[in-house]
């Protein structure tokens, strides 16, 4: 079926609403082109029945989870490549007989074949024992057959976190050489909302495990431990336990990731809990002594042992991008961004069914890339920029496709005026709200704003700050270059459904679907709210890209300056 009457009302943004650009911007005489008539007549193009054919076949068993570099992921990329010629786009990369949809992602694949345990003993001479994938789990991005603690000494070093801009330095006076950190999930802020902690309730960069393990291999640790929390990480512990089992990725590092620790790994709360008992401490205590400014760390009277057998391999994978060509100002453009990947097979899963189809975690996404290029496309002439469409690799073993493409993109980022990411779109249905991951961070708002506005939606900021999505997908590498990316998806307030239905849906998402097998089209599948944010990002990009509009971050934002050094390069 097709959007509905009232959501092809046309989007008209007034350029003096956002368009303020900055001083060192070029500067041209044109103006918008599209008429809203035109603009609703190419909205037609977002088609529900296209739409879910390629979420089903992008969530069928036959692409195995369309993990990267494994059979699955390649027929990924064939399909995305196919799709992208057969509508008739440009390959984003390179020029002329050198131009490609592919973008080369090398990727170091390493997996641990044994199950090993963290072993612990304590200077009474008791020992125990956390089992693999129950109690802990551990790996290395270091490129070995073997990556060893032995009699590690355990230092508590609170959230992990050294942040000159708070204040804040959980490692100071202690030498974490040869030893192995224990952290706290999320950060500071996370048990103290209201406070001036960091953000408060709402999720820093800190917050990130990737953070973690970097900050203390940084700190000189053997090894890094974090205590699993359901709450303060935003899932449960089957995500973990499925996620950092089989294959892993990293981008290449010639090095071989020397500087990393040997031993990156989570334990569960209960865990914890156990480890701290067994040195006289209480957990919640040593959690709130954690949250206060001036902690200190402390050393354990434990130390911690385990061994991991390893396979590496060299692989490559692809972004897959295609591109609308600016009638005027090709080298500047507006991008769309969406991951192909997901999790693959994993034979250890429990059950049966052991693909991980990653139906709404990202094919939502993609199919999206190709219905906005559709509605492109139905326009009566190219827009003044250029658009990229992106579909990125290994998202989910770190955000490493969009990395690869911010170090080495098709249009540079200072010259990347704005771009939307589509990321798990919710399938609950067509819904009165739309949520805002990073609300407020920059002027994105005001154009998603008056693009809602047109379907009678209103804006909402995501109701779990703490769990730290603005760094959990895509746009945050580009981002980190300076881009204002939004990233926006349909709420939970679900029209013609009783109250409460859209948290209990998404609830039900996280618990039985997210990260897990269950992640199929199912019998209660709604793709209205998907449909609706479709038509939102569409209209959005047609404005920016048919304009001299240069969105800007906000005051104070922590990429403005980026933002703003970049375009004086």
């Amino acid at each position: 079926m097709k959007i509905t009457a009232n959501k092809l009302i046309a989007l008209v943004l007034p350029l003096a609403l956002i368009g303020c650009q900055p001083s060192d911007a070029p500067q041209t005489q044109s103006s918008a082109t599209y008429t809203p008539e035109a603009i609703a007549e190419a909205a037609k193009q977002i088609d529900n029945d296209s739409l879910m054919n390629h979420i089903q076949v992008l969530a069928s068993d036959e692409f195995e989870g369309r993990a990267p570099s494994t059979p699955g992921g390649r027929k990924t990329v064939e399909y995305l490549e196919a799709q992208f010629s057969k509508l008739g786009l440009l390959p984003a990369f390179g020029e002329g007989d050198n131009a490609s949809f592919r973008q080369s992602v090398p990727l170091i694949e390493q997996t641990v074949t044994n199950n090993p345990a963290l072993n612990l003993s304590y200077p009474d001479g008791e020992q125990s024992s956390f089992a693999y994938r129950e109690e802990s789990m551990a790996w290395t991005a270091r490129v070995t057959n073997e990556s060893v603690l032995e009699d590690s000494p355990l230092v508590f070093v609170g959230y992990g976190v050294v942040a000159p801009e708070y204040g804040w330095n959980d490692y100071a006076g202690v030498d974490m050489s040869g030893k192995t950190a224990v952290i706290l999930v999320n950060d500071p802020g996370y048990r103290a909302p209201q406070s001036e902690l960091f953000k408060g309730l709402t999720m820093t960069y800190y917050g990130r495990w990737r953070y973690k393990f970097e900050e203390a291999a940084r700190q000189g640790a053997e090894g890094a431990i974090i205590v699993h929390e359901t709450g303060a990480a935003g899932y449960g512990w089957a995500v973990v336990s499925g996620s950092w089992s089989g294959a892993q990725y990293m981008l290449f590092a010639k090095d071989g990731n020397k500087d990393r620790v040997a031993v990156e790994g989570w334990i569960t709360e209960s865990a914890a809990q156990d480890l701290f008992a067994k040195n006289d401490l209480d957990y919640n205590e040593l959690v709130e002594q954690a949250g206060a400014p001036g902690f200190k760390p402390i050393e354990l009277t434990t130390t911690a042992s385990t061994r991991l057998e390893m396979t590496s391999r060299e692989s490559e994978s692809f972004n897959v991008a295609s591109k609308i060509a600016g009638q005027e100002r090709p080298d500047e453009a507006f991008i769309y961004t969406a991951h192909w990947d997901h999790l693959g097979v994993k034979p250890s899963a429990e059950g049966d069914d052991k693909i991980y189809n990653g139906a709404q975690d990202n094919a939502t996404g993609v199919a999206g890339l190709f219905e906005i290029a559709e509605a492109f496309l139905a326009l009566p002439n190219p827009p003044q920029r250029s658009v990229i469409f992106l579909a990125v690799t290994a998202e989910e073993s770190g955000l490493l496709g969009s990395q690869q493409y911010a170090e080495d993109p098709a249009v540079a980022m200072n010259k990347t005026v704005g771009g939307i990411n589509m990321d798990s779109i919710a399938a609950a249905g067509a819904t009165d709200d739309i949520v805002v991951v990073g609300y407020g961070n920059s002027q994105m708002d005001d154009y998603l704003k008056e693009a809602a506005a047109t379907q009678g939606r209103h804006l909402v900021q995501e109701p779990t700050p703490e769990k730290g999505f603005f760094y959990r997908s895509d746009h945050f590498n580009l981002a980190k270059k300076g881009v204002p990316m939004l990233y926006a998806k349909a709420g939970i307030m679900v029209r013609d459904q009783p109250e409460g239905y859209g948290e209990q849906q998404s609830a039900r998402y996280i618990a039985e679907r997210y990260h897990k097998p269950g992640d199929e089209i199912h019998a209660e599948w709604d793709s209205g709210g998907i449909l609706q944010d479709l038509d939102v990002h569409f209209k959005i990009g047609a404005a920016i890209s048919d304009s001299n509009d240069w969105p800007q971050w906000s005051q104070g934002n922590e990429f403005e300056a980026i933002r703003e050094a970049s375009m004086a390069e």
